[in-house]
C-alpha cells in the first residue's frame, strides 16, 4: 500500500510538471500567464473540477510572478510605486473573486471561463498594437487608473485563477502612459501579493490540489523561461494569431458545455 501510494504521488507530481511546463512555455511564448493553458489541461488531463483547477493554477502563478518580476527587475523595467497602487486594491478584490468563483455551479464557472478566454484572445492580439504615449498624466489620474485597474484585475484573477497581466497592461499603457515593457514588469510584481491572496482563499475553500502543486510550480517556471527564450526566435504576430485561435476554440468548447 505504501509503495502504491508513493507511486501515485510521484505520478501526480510528474503530471503537474508536464501541465506546468506546458502552461509556462506557451504563456511565455506569447506573453500570457500560464493559467489560460494550465486550467484546461488540469480539467481534461488531471481530472480536476473547474473550481480546483482555478485554485491550483493561482498557486502556481504566485511563483511564476515572482520569477518573472525578478527578471524584469534585473532589466530595470519595474515601477515599484505603480505596483503598490495596483496591488492595494487588487488584494481586496482577489479574495471576493475567489469566493464568487466558489459560489458558482461548475457549469456556470466553465462558461464564464470560456467567455474570459475569448476576451483574453482579443486582448492578446490588441496588446501588440497598443498606442504608445510619452504623455505622463498627473499623479491623481495615475492613482485612479492604477486603483481601478487593480480592483478589476484582482477580482478576475481570483475568480478565473489566472494572472492579471492581460487585463492590467492595456490601461497602464494607454491611460497611464507607461512603456510596454515597464507595464509588463510592473503588472507581474503587482500580481505576487494578489495571487497569494487569491490562492490562500481558494486553499481555505478546498480548491487547491497540493499533490499537483510542486510539479506545477517547477514546470511553470522552467516552461516560462523556455517559452520566453523561444519567443525571440519566432515571428510574434503569427504566434499570437495561432494561439488566439486555439484559445477561441477552447473557449467555444467551454461555452457549449
Amino acid at each position: 500500500m505504501l509503495v502504491q501510494r508513493a507511486c501515485d504521488e510521484g505520478m501526480r507530481v510528474i503530471l503537474g510538471l508536464v501541465i506546468g511546463a506546458s502552461g509556462g512555455f506557451f504563456g511565455g511564448l506569447v506573453g500570457l500567464g500560464g493559467g489560460v493553458v494550465m486550467i484546461p489541461l488540469m480539467t481534461a488531463v488531471a481530472k480536476l473540477t473547474q473550481h480546483q483547477a482555478h485554485g491550483t493554477s493561482l498557486m502556481a502563478i504566485v511563483f511564476t510572478a515572482v520569477v518573472g518580476s525578478l527578471t524584469y527587475y534585473m532589466h530595470g523595467t519595474l515601477d515599484w510605486g505603480a505596483a503598490v497602487m495596483l496591488a492595494a486594491s487588487a488584494i481586496v478584490t482577489a479574495r471576493f473573486g475567489a469566493l464568487y468563483a466558489h459560489s458558482l455551479p461548475e457549469k456556470k464557472l466553465k462558461k464564464a471561463f470560456g467567455f474570459f478566454l475569448v476576451v483574453t484572445s482579443a486582448l492578446l492580439l490588441a496588446k501588440s498594437v497598443l498606442p504608445a504615449s510619452s504623455h505622463q498624466p498627473v499623479f491623481w489620474v495615475r492613482l485612479t487608473v492604477f486603483l481601478a485597474t487593480g480592483a478589476a484585475t484582482g477580482f478576475l484573477s481570483g475568480m478565473m485563477g489566472v494572472g492579471g497581466g492581460t487585463v492590467m497592461i492595456p490601461p497602464m499603457v494607454i491611460l497611464a502612459g507607461m512603456p510596454q515593457h515597464l507595464a509588463q514588469g510592473t503588472s507581474l510584481l503587482a500580481m505576487v501579493p494578489v495571487s497569494i491572496t487569491g490562492a490562500l482563499t481558494h486553499y481555505k475553500l478546498g480548491n487547491v490540489q497540493t499533490d499537483l502543486a510542486p510539479g506545477l510550480v517547477i514546470g511553470a517556471v522552467v516552461g516560462g523561461y523556455l517559452g520566453g527564450t523561444t519567443a525571440h526566435l519566432l515571428p510574434e504576430l503569427y504566434l499570437k494569431l495561432i494561439f488566439a485561435a486555439v484559445l477561441v476554440w477552447i473557449a467555444v468548447q467551454y461555452i457549449r458545455r
